[in-house]
């Protein structure tokens, strides 16, 4: 089955309605020794993409990570990633934000962590976050330090303007930005929590904290809806991936970000003429050598 991105990608303006779009489709692969050569193959290309990125450091790519508990976030992360080198890529887990995080503005705590030029950076949940568990939960904008007067219900469409353009004014700067939403099922969330329960080595992901978020599944729903209608443009698209297959949204994964990548045109820094006469004496050097 061929991939293509686009059709995972969110318009531009587009109103999403998360029950419109699949947690799960036909898979791509036939047996799990035709996922492991297929990701292989990406990983190959996409080690490939990161040399050049790196070697010709006009761009870099942020890849932002959002989903439901047991989505697959981490896992997407560390199978889709697995061939990068290690010292071209950086990747952050946002918590709670702390005191320190808390006396600046939202987007702060993950502004500062952003990858330089050629260079991978990617957040595992995000400055999104602030418009997603926070709208979930209001009451906890009265612990981030807001004057009065800002908490009003038009709050978010001013946090999803403020996205826009940090997102917009990054991809003007060469920052190359790509956002998945890993697409669960209520059902297949509580049969990951149950494998979470009854796998001994499981158990350390399961808290009482994630039951308790369980019960609020329609309003998360909404609220991402609200975020992905909002905030998907062409310069920062968002991608709705099926997770319900874990494998299966590891491939898709991996091919957006190559697609994303090869569309750059990037290409190894040309050596002139004076670079080209240094390289042969240090080779005449280097051949010399007793």
């Amino acid at each position: 089955m061929n991939i293509n991105s686009n059709d995972f990608q969110v318009r531009t303006g587009e109103t999403v309605k998360l029950k419109k779009w699949p947690t799960q489709i036909i898979p791509i692969y036939k047996s799990k020794e035709q996922y492991q050569e297929i990701l292989s193959e990406h990983i190959r290309k996409l080690s490939a993409q990161q040399n050049l990125l790196y070697a010709s450091s006009h761009y870099s790519l942020l890849l932002i990570f959002q989903g439901m508990d047991a989505a697959g976030k981490d896992g997407a992360i560390k199978h889709v990633l697995t061939g990068i080198n290690p010292q071209g890529c950086e990747v952050f887990s946002f918590k709670q934000p702390c005191a320190d995080e808390l006396a600046h503005d939202f987007l702060w705590r993950t502004t500062v962590r952003l990858p330089e030029r050629g260079r991978i950076g990617i957040f595992n949940r995000s400055y999104y976050e602030e418009v997603l568990i926070v709208r979930v939960h209001p009451e906890i904008l009265h612990n981030e330090g807001l004057p009065e007067g800002l908490i009003e219900e038009t709050i978010w469409e001013e946090r999803y303007r403020s996205i826009v353009d940090l997102e917009n004014h990054l991809y003007r700067n060469g920052t190359r930005i790509i956002k998945f939403f890993l697409h669960l099922s209520k059902d297949e969330q509580r049969k990951r929590f149950l494998a979470r329960i009854d796998e001994p080595e499981k158990n350390w992901k399961f808290g009482p904290a994630d039951i308790e978020e369980r019960k609020f599944w329609s309003d998360y729903q909404k609220a991402y809806e609200a975020c992905l209608s909002a905030t998907s443009t062409q310069e920062a698209p968002w991608y709705i991936v099926p997770a319900d297959d874990k494998e299966n949204a590891r491939v898709i994964v991996s091919k957006i970000i190559f697609d994303t990548l090869n569309e750059l045109k990037m290409s190894f820094p040309e050596v002139d003429n004076v670079r080209r006469k240094e390289l042969q004496s240090i080779r005449k050097l280097l051949l010399n050598e007793v």
